[in-house]
């Protein structure tokens, strides 16, 4: 391949005026080759077609010569026996008379010979030095004299090496009485005759015998093509009467037609001589294309070559002139001159609408540019300054707090559920969404010297260009209030929240790149704890590094077993029998003791190790549940799963291996889950569940009322129990609203034929209300902690003591035993 910036030599290197001027000459060269050879076939074609008929013309003329002169003949001979010194000579029989007046009537013919026959054809007078020769002829011609309709006949004949023609006249006194038979030799001009006459040229050949060869008696052809006709075969069978045959003679191709004058089988005198007339035509000649023609066909070619190269060169010139102005245009394009306008250009109206169109590109593009310059800084969905635009105004804001002596603070903010809103009401109404956000951050938010970015997909962020840390704290009071207020998307009304975080300088970071991490630390970190805005502290980045190792730790933590399992008991409401447990986990670290649940779930289900968790607890519960049931004590285990557990399309099929090898129903667990977790991706979350639930497991929604919520899902989802989330359990002793709420999921919930679970019955008085609203099941401190999975055998056997206790002769039996 030719490396780019080479130049291509050749054609491709030629220029356009010179490409035009030779595919026109081109063209028209190839137009006249076209136009010519189409003539010479059409002329070819023509003349072939009336070759034909010009020999048949010609075979026509000979027939009428002959005929002419065996006509000229016969008169003459008519004339002779008519005479009446010949028929008085005839009548006495003067042969010296006969014989006299014979040689001068045909020395007047230009005969040769001539014979008078009786009626039997003996020769009685004869003349001519050739006479003898007619002799032999005598019997055929009787028997033909006796066949003809007409006695004067005529006949061409070869005597001895010459052509005759033989003509024969009847003596009538008034009955026959004797023939008259003159022959006169057959000469060239004949032939010379029919070349006057533009007829195709005449060969006669004659044999004196059908194995003798054929010899040229007369030819208007030169003698080797003569000569050349005369070697070929020629058969009576082998006519075609009226055809054309093709012969090549001496190199030359003619076409030939054939006259028989004598054949074989009707040859007077019964010798079978044979005189055979050629009329031929060159066929080489026919397909010829006549000098003049070609000679004006090569004179139009050169005219026509002079007026197209002449135009082609003007049409060249009136294109090629433009294109440069435009080339030029072009290359101060490239070079990035867009503000100098392409010139209007003449020529054709092509080339000055690639002008126009030149000039629409240089200013689009300009346009572009000038757009693209401003999205570098600006986002084209909510019109705000962009992260680059933000940094550099931070840095900025920096700069001159420095010079001036104040603080600046940043503020991010970070949408819940915006990919929830995205896949339930389409990406046209999460752009509108956003675009609500920004319009509400700029109106009821920020002080005019205040500037607010979009960073990213639905991340935000605030700049207080005097700002410390009171301010930036007021500030995320307003936003939070802000989103207190429901987003009206057209139709729909959407709750929204938010992570928000901030960071102060100098308190904080000492440059842009530092302030802008931080304050987006304490967002992400805000957004995971879910506890309001967040000010950057250096613990959140000590706790930060702390995780990093917690993923190795965990893997140790399993394969060790520093992992135990805890379980917190599950009661009925209506007999405070025990009915269940929900299983936890707690991981007792060799240096650090025991470590909140709160320190490494979170991280365990970011990093996907939750997964492995969920298997260690699952298979604990089940080898637990085993044992407990040998004990006398049936339960049903309540094991939480997590997003990524329902996300695993292997789950139901290890849960179902776990319970073979351990010998445990599936009805023993009830698998928690919460509505949040199903949200990543409904689909193959509800395809997981409906497989467990198929297997046996019941299902059941934790952390009912809080979140993500929904009656929809709450009608799709394979469920057998509501947990009601502890926030309203626990408030509804003094909140009649709380109260109100756990009525109404309680009913909701017993309508739709699901049995209801209270979490954070922390007193009597709940327990009371739970029983009052016909709650089923109860969970809480006031019942039991969570405890070892070995300590639960010793925990249910006080439970079941204090409860005998307590429904005993004489106590009150509404109550309900205390075990911490």
């Amino acid at each position: 391949m030719t490396p780019l910036g080479h130049r291509v030599t050749g054609w491709f290197n030629a220029s356009l005026g010179a490409r035009i001027i030779t595919v026109v000459l081109a063209l028209l060269l190839l137009l006249q080759v076209t136009s010519f050879g189409f003539i010479r076939a059409t002329l070819q074609e023509n003349e072939l077609r009336k070759l034909p008929d010009q020999l048949g013309k010609g075979d026509a003329v000979l027939r009428s010569l002959l005929k002419q002169q065996s006509a000229q003949l016969q008169e003459s001979g008519r004339t002779l026996v008519s005479d009446w010194g010949f028929r008085e000579a005839l009548s006495t029989a003067d042969s010296e008379t006969i014989a006299s007046m014979l040689e001068n009537h045909v020395a007047r013919l230009g005969a040769t010979e001539a014979l008078l026959l009786d009626v039997d054809f003996s020769v009685k007078v004869r003349t001519g030095s050739a006479a003898d020769a007619f002799v032999p002829l005598l019997p055929a011609l009787r028997q033909r004299a006796a066949t003809a309709q007409d006695r004067d006949a005529s006949h061409v004949v070869l005597v001895g090496d010459q052509l005759h023609h033989l003509v024969m006249v009847p003596v009538l006194k008034p009955v026959l009485s004797a023939w008259v038979v003159m022959g006169v030799p057959l000469q060239k001009r004949l032939i010379d005759d029919m070349r006057e006459l533009s007829v195709p040229q005449v060969t006669l050949l004659s044999r004196a015998h059908p194995q003798a060869p054929w010899r040229v008696a007369l030819s208007s052809l030169p003698t080797d093509k003569a000569e050349a006709l005369s070697q070929q075969t020629w058969e009576p069978d082998n006519t075609r009467p009226g055809g054309m045959s093709e012969v090549r003679a001496s190199g030359e191709r003619l076409g030939v037609r054939r006259h028989w004058l004598a054949a074989p089988s009707e040859a007077p005198g019964g010798q079978g001589s044979s005189v055979l007339a050629l009329l031929t035509s060159s066929i080489d000649d026919a397909a010829r294309v006549p000098t003049e023609l070609q000679w004006a066909l090569l004179l139009i070619t050169l005219i026509g070559s002079a007026a197209f190269g002449v135009a082609s060169i003007l049409t060249a010139r009136r294109v090629t002139t433009p294109l440069h102005d435009l080339a030029s245009a072009a290359e101060r394009l490239g070079e990035g001159d867009l503000s100098t306008p392409v010139p209007a250009v003449g020529g054709t109206r092509e080339v000055a609408e690639l002008a126009t169109t030149f000039e629409r590109m240089r200013v689009s593009v300009a346009d572009k540019q000038a757009e693209v310059e401003k999205l570098a800084y600006w986002d084209a969905l909510t019109g705000l300054p962009n992260r680059v635009q933000f940094a550099n105004a931070v840095g900025e804001a920096i700069a001159e707090a420095q010079a001036q002596g104040h603080g600046v603070a940043v503020l991010m903010l970070d949408l819940d559920r915006f990919k929830h809103v995205n896949d339930v009401l389409g990406y046209r109404l999460g752009d509108l969404l956003l675009t609500c956000v920004a319009d509400r951050l700029k109106g009821h938010v920020v002080r005019g010297s205040d500037l607010v970015a979009r960073l990213s997909g639905d991340e935000f962020g605030v700049l207080l260009r005097r700002g410390d840390a009171a301010l930036v704290k007021a500030l995320s009071q307003r936003v939070q209030r802000v989103f207190e207020q429901p987003l009206e998307l057209e139709e729909h009304t959407v709750d929204m929240g938010a992570g928000i975080g901030m960071a102060c300088w100098p308190e904080h970071a000492l440059d842009t790149e530092q302030l802008l991490s931080r304050a987006e630390v304490a967002m992400y970190t805000a957004k995971r704890r879910a506890a309001g805005p967040l000010l950057y502290d250096p613990s959140i980045d000590a706790a930060s590094a702390q995780t990093l190792s917690l993923l190795s730790e965990l893997r140790h933590a399993v394969d060790h077993g520093e992992l135990r399992l805890f379980l917190q008991p599950k009661l009925a409401l209506a007999n405070g029998s025990v009915v269940g447990a929900e299983t936890l986990v707690r991981w007792q670290h060799p240096l650090r003791g025991m470590v909140p649940p709160m320190q490494f779930i979170p991280f365990a289900e970011q990093t996907g190790f939750i997964r492995n968790l969920t298997v260690w607890i699952f298979e604990e519960a089940a080898r637990h549940w085993t044992r407990l049931q040998s004990e006398g004590i049936t339960l049903t285990l309540s094991v939480n799963l997590s997003t990524r557990d329902l996300l695993d399309q292997e789950l139901p099929q290890k849960f179902a291996l776990m319970l073979a090898r351990h010998c445990v129903p599936a009805t023993a667990f009830c698998l928690e889950i919460t509505e949040s977790a199903i949200m990543d991706d409904p689909q193959r979350a509800l395809l997981t569940l409906d497989r467990l639930h198929a297997q046996g497991f019941s299902l059941s929604i934790d952390d009912f009322g809080t979140g993500y919520s929904s009656l929809a899902y709450l009608k799709r989802l394979p469920v057998d129990e509501l947990k009601i989330d502890k926030s309203f359990v626990m408030g509804m002793e003094n909140d009649q609203d709380d109260r109100k709420i756990v009525r109404s999921t309680i009913d909701l919930a017993h309508n739709l034929g699901l049995s209801v679970v209270a979490e954070g019955v922390e007193n009597a008085q709940i327990w009371d209300l739970l029983r009052e609203l016909n709650c089923d099941h109860a969970q809480g401190y006031h019942m039991g902690r969570p405890m070892p999975a070995s300590d639960f055998r010793a925990w249910a056997e006080q439970w079941d003591a204090r409860q005998a206790a307590l429904q005993a002769p004489g106590t009150r039996g509404a109550a309900v035993a205390t075990l911490h």
